[in-house]
């Protein structure tokens, strides 16, 4: 196994800004500790950020957020990305779309994909729709990940293992399957 971290939308207008989700702050701890985990093994750390244009299909969903070059789109200080991450920049709710993750994962060699942030139902989904399809393995951080409800979040989390036979995990599990 030859793991990518993907860290989704861990952005200042999720956590704080135009559509907060209490449950971002309570997973910040979990991705900080399978970052620090994951740059000590030399894996690689890839952020797939929001990065909105003014005509975006998501926003007649959601309203402006996140949108390109904005403070809302940076990604939250305490999960800053140090100068050897990657940076993909998304206007839809995959990862995959029409972004160069699904190359620079190849390049990267990484057969597996370890999926955290926001949202287990919506974004996280979606991309690991895109890692599915493209053959990857799906690793989910079960407490690095969430949406606006537990409830959602349960149900997200059992949609992926279900349909894309995803590997729900705690970060701790996840790190001990570094060494």
């Amino acid at each position: 196994m030859k793991p990518a971290i993907l860290v989704i939308d861990m952005l200042n207008d999720f956590v704080t800004g135009e559509l907060r989700c209490d449950t971002a702050q309570e997973i910040i701890p979990s991705i900080q500790k399978l970052l620090n985990a994951a740059r000590e093994h030399d894996l690689p750390v890839v952020y797939c950020n929001d990065a909105h244009l003014q005509y975006d299909s998501e926003l007649k969903k959601w309203g402006p957020h996140a949108m390109k070059g904005s403070k809302g789109a940076e990604v939250i200080p305490e999960l800053d990305p140090t100068p050897n991450d990657y940076i993909i920049e998304k206007r839809t709710y995959s990862g995959f779309f029409e972004t160069g993750l699904d190359s620079l994962l190849r390049d990267l060699h990484s057969d597996t994909v370890i999926i955290t942030g926001m949202h287990t139902n919506i974004c996280d989904r979606h991309t690991a729709a895109g890692a599915f399809f493209r053959g990857y393995k799906i690793v989910i951080a079960s407490d690095g990940t969430g949406t606006f409800t537990k409830e959602e979040h349960e149900q997200g989390l059992k949609y992926l293992e279900d349909i894309y036979n995803a590997k729900i995990n705690s970060t701790n599990e996840i790190i001990d399957s570094f060494a």
